[in-house]
């Protein structure tokens, strides 16, 4: 989700930082990249173990989700060729699984600003989902299981190195998009495009 079909990494950086300026420390952004695309537990949770606090990851997590909430009101938008990415694969019969490490709140809060319904894909898979985060197999092995698919005959589309781990991890082809990580960081994907806008077509031919 984050980074492949919508640009939301400022903003939950954003609502971290603030979050934890609420607790007194200064955290720069440099300091999330490390876990992008392993969830909030990872995202807030890695940040506050490097800088030395203790937290409660559920409470802190959850003053960052409310933080969050209100700064992305009517400024979120889909990455270019999301939505009409999402019409081509459905077009064409195949089955949609949304599987993102974030937890449902967020998931919530992001696809109605983008303007997508949940009824988009045939199944939702979150970070609530799974015991083992990214770059652990788990989500994407739970979301072909999800959808009746064998994971080998799976494509997952990522933004992350954590996500392109995670489904190799799990048999699947992957497609890279390089909204977040440039293109050398993503070579491990089958295939590696700069938007949806122009995913090559083998990626869904194959």
């Amino acid at each position: 989700m984050d980074g492949v079909l919508v640009d939301s990494e400022t903003y939950i950086c954003n609502a971290a930082i603030m979050m934890f300026s609420e607790l007194g420390i200064k955290v720069l952004p440099d300091e999330f990249q490390p876990f992008v695309g392993m969830g909030e537990n990872m995202y807030i949770g890695g940040v506050a173990d490097k800088h030395g606090i203790k937290v409660d990851i559920e409470q802190v997590k959850s003053r960052t989700y409310e933080i969050y909430k209100r700064i992305v009101r009517s400024k979120l938008s889909s990455l270019p060729g999301a939505h009409e990415f999402i019409s081509k694969c459905r077009k064409k019969g195949l089955k949609l699984a949304l599987a993102t490490s974030a937890d449902r709140i967020k998931l919530e809060v992001n696809l109605k600003e983008i303007g997508l319904s949940r009824d988009s894909f045939h199944s939702i898979i979150t970070g609530l989902d799974v015991e083992n985060k990214k770059p652990f197999p788990d989500i994407y092995l739970k979301a072909a299981k999800s959808l009746g698919i064998k994971p080998q005959d799976c494509l997952v589309v990522e933004d992350a190195i954590s996500g392109i781990k995670s489904g190799k991890a799990a048999g699947c082809r992957c497609l890279a998009v390089t909204s977040s990580f440039d293109s050398s960081s993503l070579r491990e994907a089958d295939w590696i495009c700069e938007s949806l806008l122009n995913v090559p077509e083998e990626a869904l031919n194959w």
